[in-house]
């Protein structure tokens, strides 16, 4: 627990499919195709893996000149690659842009995620494939982002990072060891406490009982009072009258 981190240094599949990474068992059919996987990185990619950014969920339409133009707000970019079908060419919705110096790397990172491009917000990371030991990518039930056919949610990235993990030995330890005891003296005291308190609440109540009654039959004789001098008043009205 103590090497704990919200985003993986590592990538292991187990872990990936834990919501806080502490999983020891496989529950999901894509975690053991990734664990049983064996991958290499594609070695024809070029370029310098610690100054490009992965730009993924980008709409269909979207161009690398759009992207250009998006991106070179952040600094000079020596290359974009727009990611397409080899036998179409359509987009597949994802990028990899490099750029000549750190600096306009980690302003986009900072600045470029979750930006509105084409009516789609998109997600910017760095490249994991080379730079991430053990990466595995999502079609074969690796990546952060987890298989469609799975259901599996994917955590240990910027977009779903780890949550920090309940101790759950202590707890247990705490809740049903040596502190058990004192617990059932703290209920007990609380049941008392109860009481009591219930039992001069219902002594107040007494006591302030008899103050009500006076209160209400004071109440009544002022009602009383007003109504004889009320009736009083008429009979003088009528006797003037007279």
């Amino acid at each position: 627990m103590n090497d704990w981190a919200p985003i993986a240094k590592e990538y292991d599949p187990l872990k990936a499919g834990s919501i806080d990474g502490t999983d020891e068992e496989p529950h999901d059919r894509a975690i053991w195709r990734a664990m049983l996987a064996r991958y290499v990185p594609n070695k024809g990619v070029t370029g310098d893996p610690h100054l490009t950014l992965f730009v993924a969920r980008l709409n269909l339409q979207t161009t690398e000149e759009k992207l250009k133009e998006v991106f070179s707000r952040y600094g000079d970019i020596r290359k974009i690659r727009l990611v397409r079908d080899l036998v179409t060419g359509f987009s597949k919705g994802y990028a990899f842009i490099e750029y000549k110096e750190e600096r306009a790397l980690l302003k986009a990172h900072r600045d470029a995620n979750r930006l509105v491009i084409d009516q789609h917000e998109i997600f910017v990371d760095f490249e994991l494939e080379r730079t991430l030991k053990g990466w595995i990518p999502r079609r074969l039930g690796g990546g952060f982002g987890g298989k469609k056919e799975s259901g599996q949610l994917r955590f240990g990235g910027r977009d779903r990072p780890f949550r920090k993990p309940i101790n759950l030995p202590n707890m247990k330890n705490d809740f049903y060891g040596e502190g058990s005891a004192e617990k059932r003296n703290w209920s007990r005291e609380g049941t008392r406490d109860w009481r009591t308190r219930d039992r001069d609440h219902e002594r107040s109540r007494d006591k302030r009982w008899p103050e009500r009654e006076r209160s209400w039959t004071w109440g009544e004789s002022e009602r009383e009072r007003d109504s004889k001098e009320e009736r009083s008043r008429g009979r003088e009205r009528k006797d003037r009258d007279r």
